[in-house]
């Protein structure tokens, strides 16, 4: 290895919450050639790596035992404004989907089956949407 070489840039740090240890797999892999993925299978579980480490985005499954996604992404929207959010959810009632936008602010939400090729773009754009806010400083 050439010395003078320039290291790679460290890769974007992505947050992925989900209770079904399968679907954190599948979404890993799919983003972990893009991304630092760091999984947790419970929102108590995330707020603890939320703790230790700056990400630029959180995907955070609406319902799962012991914590609602949806209350966990109102509750990363206070403390890290920067950090975009996405929810996915099996549930698409439009009244329960537009309050989640509006009181998470969410970037963005996915319905479930997701579709791998849409988390990536999504996840991207979300990156980038929050380099963008840094830079604004909004």
């Amino acid at each position: 290895m050439n010395a003078d070489a320039p290291s790679p840039a460290p890769l974007d740090s992505v947050l992925l919450v989900d209770d079904e240890r399968s679907l954190l797999d599948i979404y890993t892999q799919a983003l972990s050639s893009f991304f630092d993925i760091a999984t947790a299978t419970s929102t108590r579980e995330a707020e603890f790596i939320l703790r230790k480490k700056n990400f630029k985005a959180v995907i955070a499954d609406h319902l799962m035992p012991g914590g609602n996604g949806m209350s966990f992404l109102v509750r990363c929207r206070e403390e890290f404004p920067h950090m975009q959010r996405v929810l996915v959810t099996g549930y698409m009632k439009p009244e329960m989907l537009l309050r989640s936008v509006n009181e998470a602010a969410l970037y963005r939400y996915l319905l479930k089956p997701v579709q791998v090729a849409d988390l990536v773009k999504i996840v991207q754009d979300a990156v980038r949407a929050h380099d963008l806010a840094v830079k604004n400083g909004s």
